[in-house]
């Protein structure tokens, strides 16, 4: 078996440093880099995208609301579907052109944060992402979760996607992220998160806050860049897989 480890790259701004992203680049073997909207500039743009290239490792567009205040965390309502999609279409093109200064080239997508969840809960939204992406570069793939609004937009545009897992985070029921407002939704211990990654891999399935059990397909798993505890987990995981026979690579080419 062979899976995906993607991570959040590139989200500092200026001089303010966001995680070990060079440290991040041994491991993983995707790196999503934020696009200036809600963290990263073009010098920081530029050196991830760089790295990533030395170190082998495939990129792709990290889009989000332009809340560099909020770390594109927080919800924000007004923009129209027209709006959000010309607005996605600039920033995967952004990084494209520094990506391409660097020597290395967007192989895919992955909307961040509110952004993200928010499109899971729109279907406007999560078309309008979608015809983004296809609009920019049709061979682009979409990362999103499996079951939901992005994936399902996607595949009727006609959009490739990659179905992400995320590793440090809990679900509920209906297939969605745990809020992180809620206590325990972010997950920190290393072992565990690295045992449940495993285990969610082998059934091919999730198991939710309340028990309930959710058959998943997946591609790709996602560790966050931005916890103090980001390196180490990300390395317990990758450990953890390649004790047990699972490969780590792109599921894109670099």
């Amino acid at each position: 078996m062979k899976i995906d480890l993607n991570c959040d790259m590139g989200e500092g701004f200026g001089p303010w440093p966001m995680g070990d992203d060079d440290a991040m680049l041994d491991i993983v073997s995707s790196a999503n880099i934020a696009c200036g909207f809600h963290a990263g500039d073009p010098s920081i743009m530029f050196r991830t995208a760089e790295t990533a290239k030395r170190k082998g490792v495939a990129i792709g567009a990290h889009p989000g609301f332009n809340d560099l205040h909020g770390f594109g965390r927080r919800v924000i309502k007004g923009d129209s579907p027209a709006d959000i999609e010309r607005m996605v279409a600039y920033q995967i093109g952004a990084l494209q052109a520094v990506a391409s200064l660097a020597g290395h080239r967007v192989t895919y997508v992955k909307a961040h944060g509110s952004l993200n969840n928010m499109a899971n809960e729109d279907q406007d939204l999560a078309r309008a992402i979608a015809r983004a992406i296809k609009g920019v570069d049709a061979d682009l793939v979409n990362v999103c979760m499996p079951g939901l609004l992005m994936e399902k937009a996607s595949e009727t545009i006609g959009v490739r996607v990659a179905r992400e897992f995320f590793a440090d985070r809990t679900y509920e029921d209906n297939g969605a992220l745990t809020s992180r407002k809620k206590p325990g939704s972010v997950l920190h211990d290393a072992e565990a998160a690295a045992e449940r990654v495993l285990r969610t891999l082998q059934d091919q399935a999730v198991t939710t806050v309340s028990g309930k059990r959710i058959p998943l397909r997946i591609d790709t798993i996602c560790v966050h860049g931005d916890e103090p505890s980001a390196v180490a987990m990300a390395r317990t995981i990758r450990a953890k897989l390649e004790a047990n026979g699972v490969s780590v690579g792109p599921f894109t080419g670099q």
